[in-house]
């Protein structure tokens, strides 16, 4: 009985070393490991628009950026311009670097925090967003996600 449970120990030890280097075989055999998120969004600028919204860019939405990045939200922002766009592609790109994505409860304290910082309601935002479409479209909205070679 005594070497019945010698052995069934010695086989279960024996079972479970093998799980754990075949999980770190395996983990360690993907040769890419998930790294920041990019929101990017593909902006097209509508014929005499270039001024007034490179102004808005400069101002508020750079404000609003280096805010987040303040807060810890973001890590970066970056604009792109499409130098040679063609007729269906954006005209620029902005981006916002992350760590991570926020989760519902987490999203909904951060609105709440950036409403008070801003000093706008929901409302005002809103219908500044609306006003904006009179000189650019919002063509696109990706989440991207790095992925950094193992070393």
């Amino acid at each position: 009985m005594i070497n019945s449970m010698k052995k069934a120990i010695l086989i279960l030890a024996l079972c479970a070393s093998t799980m754990m280097i075949a999980s770190t075989a395996v983990a360690q055999e993907w040769p890419v490991v998930g790294g920041d998120y990019w929101t990017v969004t593909g902006i097209d600028i509508k014929d005499g628009g270039d001024l007034k919204y490179a102004n808005w860019l400069a101002d508020e939405w750079k404000r609003n950026a280096e805010f987040a990045k303040s807060k810890g939200w973001i890590k970066d922002y970056i604009l792109l311009s499409n130098v040679h766009a063609r007729s269906d592609e954006s005209d620029l790109y902005l981006i916002r670097v992350m760590e991570n994505i926020a989760s519902g409860p987490e999203g909904e304290k951060r609105a709440k925090e950036y409403a008070e910082w801003s000093k706008k309601t929901w409302e005002q935002l809103d219908g500044e967003s609306g006003n904006r479409a009179e000189y650019r479209e919002v063509m696109s909205t990706s989440l991207l996600q790095v992925l950094n070679f193992r070393d």
